[in-house]
């Protein structure tokens, strides 16, 4: 499979594993590489010294190309970037942020950016900044997210009409049949992120994958709106978010009860009660944890088998 994406990043395959915090180190990030997709470090829960160990691991364990995906409003961002760049990385995937502070500087050092955005105008503003490509992210996915709620499949044509830059769809992705239907909506790539959370080599806490597979539809919710929209699976503490909203609680009131080291807690430490467990609405379909690899070649081949089926439906149309 070759176009503009697996040639930009120099893949086999049009598949980004998410940088997600507390679930993709280096084991995770490797193992997809090695599969021929392409891996991505969470540098958003990496202290900078943490970040370079991780980075000096992936290059041990793959010969292939790895990213770090950088939320540009983490408080370290400057000595992020400068590891980044002292580590010879040449993939980084921005967010949370503008792109115009940090993209200039990173293409200067040759590395291939990419800016993950949830609506046109910010799709726009990427594009603007000089970025290699977009990842538009729908509100199904897990994790921080847009505040329009807006779907995938809404999102996908809209930015694929008004960029011309190679687009990668995200969000409520996680199988072969909805990679096919992002492609056939504009996208050139996929980046998945909960299907990859529940792999072996995932750094989330047994306690949260095993409590991924058990979800069922409608199990999670967007919420946190008036700080930084996420998606989190229902627990103890997204019923106190949720009370504290409905009684129009202040920015200051959320800000105290969200506290400091909540995604941790939940994720990477596996306190589902009082943590956040971040993952997007896909989950529902995940019912088992299976090494990286495989998933990946499981959406590959689900991938062709179906658009196989559709060719069919349509040469009997034609017919």
């Amino acid at each position: 499979m070759v176009n503009r994406i697996t040639s930009l990043f120099d893949i086999q395959y049009p598949v980004i594993q998410a940088g997600m915090i507390w679930c993709s180190g280096w084991r995770l990030a490797s193992a997809v590489s090695n599969a021929n997709g392409l891996g991505l470090l969470g540098a958003g829960s990496m202290y900078p010294e943490i970040l370079r160990e991780h980075i000096r691991k992936c290059k041990t364990a793959t010969n292939k190309p790895f990213g770090v995906n950088l939320p540009l409003l983490y408080p370290d961002i400057n000595e992020h970037v400068k590891i980044i760049l002292e580590e010879g990385v040449k993939i980084v995937f921005t967010s949370a942020g503008n792109p115009k502070t940090w993209t200039s500087r990173l293409k200067e050092n040759g590395v291939t950016v990419v800016h993950v955005v949830s609506n046109v105008k910010f799709a726009l503003k990427a594009e603007d900044a000089g970025v290699d490509a977009i990842v538009a992210e729908g509100f199904e996915a897990g994790g921080h997210n847009g505040r329009e709620e807006t779907t995938t499949l809404c999102l996908l044509p809209l930015v694929k009409e008004a960029t011309r830059i190679p687009l990668i769809a995200a969000g409520g992705i996680g199988t072969g049949k909805s990679m096919l239907a992002a492609m056939t909506l504009g996208a050139e790539g996929v980046q998945i992120g909960s299907r990859f959370v529940t792999s072996e080599e995932s750094s989330a806490h047994p306690n949260f994958k095993q409590r991924i597979v058990q979800a069922s539809d409608g199990d999670t919710r967007l919420t946190l709106k008036q700080l930084t929209p996420v998606r989190l699976l229902k627990n103890k503490f997204s019923e106190e978010v949720e009370v504290a909203e409905k009684r129009c609680a202040s920015i200051e009131e959320l800000v105290d009860l969200l506290g400091r080291g909540r995604a941790k807690k939940g994720m990477f430490e596996g306190n589902l009660e009082e943590g956040e467990l971040e993952i997007g609405q896909i989950s529902a379909s995940i019912k088992e944890i299976k090494p990286a690899g495989v998933i990946l070649q499981e959406i590959l081949k689900e991938f062709e088998s179906t658009r196989n089926v559709i060719s069919d439906i349509r040469f009997s149309i034609d017919a």
